[in-house]
């Protein structure tokens, strides 16, 4: 094939990869149909494989937050049960089943607050996120929102330290833009971001604090419980 003809090659075929995977990103977002639906949310264990056996053919390693189907499960010599679950509409396997929850099944509330309980820092953010966009009816719910508040709050204090000692301020004047912009548009805070936590910036103390979003759920949707005093107190500390 000639240059000229593989540089019209070259951006259709990277379109097309760009396609698939967003398609694929989209696919794991979107509950797939032919079972029930759960999460994948220890992917330590989330190997989908193509027998029900720790010994089976690695297929794919599913990351956390992936919907999948469980159409049935077994359980293999060793005592390890495993789902039978569809993943897209031409991949399905199986998978250990503590790698994942479901909201349709009792218990696996608790058993993911266990989970978040044990995790740190981002993990314990994820996981939770998992929680409060799946399992939105559980009693368990304000826990987990304070949880998860609390770990935003914290990991705030960590993320300023690290802009503080990222950001040159000497760059950030010649820049010319607000030096809230700089800490805000910081790349450590991404990953946060997309979990659903929104970063402010107190220009009095030049450091980041979470906004309190879940504070103020807690407050307004469970008044009455425990986990909204202690919210109480987080929001009127945030306004001294």
């Amino acid at each position: 094939m000639k240059i000229h003809s593989l540089r019209k090659f070259i951006p259709a075929v990277l379109f097309l990869c760009l396609f698939l995977l967003a398609v694929d990103s989209f696919a794991r977002r979107r509950p797939p149909a032919g079972g029930r639906v759960a999460i994948v949310v220890d992917e330590r264990l989330s190997a989908l494989r193509a027998t029900p056996e720790l010994s089976g053919m690695l297929m794919r390693r599913m990351g956390r937050g992936a919907f999948v189907a469980v159409k049935g499960e077994k359980r293999s010599r060793d005592g390890v049960v495993f789902y039978r679950v569809i993943v897209t509409s031409r991949t399905s396997g199986w998978v250990q089943r503590e790698a994942l929850v479901s909201p349709a099944r009792s218990g696996d509330d608790t058993r993911l607050l266990r989970l978040i309980k044990t995790s740190d820092d981002f993990d314990r953010i994820a996981r939770a996120r998992i929680f409060l966009d799946n399992f939105t009816g559980s009693a368990l719910r304000p826990e987990v929102l304070l949880i998860y508040s609390q770990a935003a709050e914290d990991i705030a204090g960590r993320l300023s330290r690290e802009a503080g000692r990222k950001l040159n301020e000497k760059e950030m004047e010649t820049g010319g833009a607000p030096v809230h912009s700089y800490f805000l548009n910081y790349s450590g805070l991404d990953r946060y971001n997309r979990q659903g936590v929104t970063f402010i910036f107190d220009l009095r103390e030049k450091r980041l604090r979470y906004d309190g979003e879940g504070w103020q759920e807690l407050v307004h949707r469970y008044p009455r419980s425990p986990e909204a005093a202690e919210a109480r107190k987080r929001l009127e500390s945030s306004k001294r």
